[in-house]
């Protein structure tokens, strides 16, 4: 072995390559006592302690928990300026699509993220990642949508993918052109769609730019047949397929992404009964956004039902300047525990294995299993309870990212 982790306390991990769904999302491994060896970056060995099993490298744990990296399966996390002055707009009762047809909203953001450069954009995100990392995340999504038009989306991408090299976090790239119709596009829907389908998308696609294409599904933003037409087109040009569904308004989003095939629906506060049934029947992951309903003052998404009814449910930060300007991944944990009332073992397969693969890497990541990345956190915790009873402090101990130390 190249390394080993000893005298954990308990080692907790869902198990598995796909998504866990039902109740077995709540059927996670818990092995007291227990031993993680990595070789060449990857686990090795996973199994109670064996005191004949050495290595170059050995870290103690302390009789602390260890548990998988944490994914963070949706953030925009590559963004120019802030969005504070809408804070006193949200207290006073100011909805969402009022801010964006006011010119704030993602169209605010839009303007800012234009007028930087690539630099500003990388050195700004690379802080947000460190800071993310320190909470115990190992692989997350990161969504253009900020430039809305050909340039500035790839200057995101580039961003994004330069970021991925350049430190510890495994970033996947979503393209999400269709984030809004931008400015100068207003009064001209068919314009903008037309420069996505016949400029952005074969391009990002080109360019090898983004794994997944998202779409703003939504009253206000891209209709029905606006983001099917959208999404076919993307998965003709090999991309996978994600959709903001049923956030603001139960308009079908979820059943649209059952329909086309898509990897995960997002958001889903306003999912009817039949598209909930829509996303079990297809296998198509729930990606649920606590924080978002909590700084929006929103309902929370019916996880519970989604859980019961066979949909494997992720949870993630939808870490962004507007809605929800916060990426602790911990405090997304608790808020699934309390508002969504999962619990603990079901939280953690939400933000470990399913989120992996909602992100199509459940066969990389999100598990402590043999020939699975060393992606691995150890907490200040004895137990897995303890994680989602105590929030508002960072209760990471140490993060290991490819069998390596690297918080």
């Amino acid at each position: 072995m190249d390394f080993i982790l000893k005298n954990i306390g308990l080692l907790a991990t869902p198990i598995g390559t796909t998504a866990q769904k039902g109740g077995a999302q709540r059927d996670i491994l818990l092995l007291p006592d227990a031993m993680v060896g990595f070789r060449d970056g990857k686990i090795a060995y996973a199994a109670p302690s064996d005191d004949s099993i050495s290595a170059d490298n050995v870290f103690d744990c302390g009789g602390r928990l260890v548990t998988p990296g944490l994914v963070d399966a949706h953030t925009h996390l590559v963004f120019g300026g802030w969005r504070q002055n809408e804070l006193a707009l949200k207290l006073d009762g100011v909805s969402y699509l009022d801010i964006l047809k006011g010119g704030g909203g993602i169209l605010s953001t839009v303007k800012h993220t234009r007028a930087a450069d690539e630099d500003e954009l990388f050195v700004k995100s690379k802080f947000f990642l460190s800071e993310m990392l320190s909470h115990g995340v190992t692989t997350c999504e990161a969504k253009s949508g900020y430039g809305l038009n050909t340039a500035d989306e790839l200057k995101q991408l580039r961003v994004i993918r330069s970021l991925d090299k350049s430190q510890a976090v495994d970033i996947v790239s979503t393209f999400m052109g269709a984030h809004a119709v931008p400015n100068e596009y207003i009064g001209n829907r068919t314009g903008y769609i037309d420069l996505l389908l016949g400029e952005m998308l074969p391009t990002v696609a080109r360019e090898g730019l983004a794994d997944f294409c998202d779409v703003f599904c939504e009253t206000g933003v891209f209709t029905i047949e606006e983001s099917r037409r959208i999404l076919l087109e993307a998965k003709r040009l090999g991309f996978g397929l994600k959709i903001h569904a049923d956030e603001i308004n139960p308009i079908g989003g979820a059943e649209l992404a059952s329909e086309v095939g898509a990897v995960s629906a997002e958001h889903l506060i306003e999912a009817s009964d039949g598209g909930i049934a829509a996303l079990a029947e297809k296998n198509v992951a729930a990606v649920t956004l606590p924080t978002t309903s909590f700084y929006s003052d929103k309902p929370y998404a019916n996880a519970r039902k989604m859980v019961q009814s066979g949909v494997a449910v992720a949870v993630a930060t939808d870490f962004n300047p507007g809605s929800s300007p916060g990426l602790n991944m911990q405090f997304a944990m608790n808020l699934a525990c309390l508002k969504y009332k999962l619990s603990p073992s079901e939280v953690l397969t939400a933000v470990t294995l399913n989120g992996a693969a909602a992100l199509g890497r459940a066969d990389k990541c999100g598990s402590i299993e043999v020939g699975k990345q060393a992606d691995l956190v150890v907490w200040n915790a004895p137990d897995l309870e303890y994680i989602f009873y105590r929030y508002g402090s960072n209760l990471v101990d140490t993060v290991i990212k490819g069998g390596v130390v690297v918080r």
